[in-house]
């Protein structure tokens, strides 16, 4: 009882984390808004090594269109800007010499619709790490030897309500993003 228990337990962590890993995919994806997480993913070369923009500036939104980044060393300026535009986010960075400076377009209806593709597609990942766990605590209920083919059927019918709540969830995450990104 107490080895299914815990069985349970870690598929119900791993479900969690697939939730946690959604959120923070999605606040990348743009919505119109400046968000601070649009940068998340930048990294540059500081001193030889790979660091992320966060640890080595600050990033502002002073309003709704715009991001700053004040580089704790004004020398990084340039190579900060290089990384913006390396990634690949659509971003045109500009400075003023003591700040980089990022204005966000508004988005067109056809990018709206590929940021949603792009939701909906971090939300099937998400759904198949939550089933996975679902499969990987079933293939561990049935290996418990020390439990009843009555009590291993109530776990799996346990996992499997765990399983449909964590899905809804990321439906619900998915629908609020989705209108988030479609909103003008």
């Amino acid at each position: 009882m107490e080895e299914l228990d815990l069985i349970l337990e870690e598929a119900k962590d791993q479900m969690q984390k697939a939730l946690e890993h959604l959120d923070k995919e999605l606040l990348k994806l743009r919505a119109g808004k400046a968000s601070p997480a649009m940068l998340s993913s930048v990294r540059f070369d500081y001193y030889g090594n790979s660091t992320p923009l966060s640890q080595a500036a600050n990033i502002g939104t002073p309003d709704a269109r715009t991001l700053t980044i004040q580089p704790w060393e004004k020398n990084l300026i340039s190579e900060i800007e290089k990384a913006i535009i390396n990634a690949n986010l659509g971003f045109a960075p500009s400075n003023n010499g003591d700040m980089i400076i990022i204005s966000i377009p508004p988005l067109t209806e056809e990018r709206r619709k590929e940021l949603a593709k792009m939701a909906k597609a971090e939300t099937e990942h998400a759904k198949v790490s939550i089933r996975n766990s679902r499969k990987d605590a079933n293939n561990d209920i049935k290996k418990t030897e020390d439990a009843s083919d009555d009590m291993k059927k109530t776990y799996e019918d346990r996992i499997q309500g765990l399983t449909d709540k964590f899905v809804a969830k990321t439906d619900d995450i998915f629908a609020a993003k989705e209108k988030e990104i479609m909103t003008v």
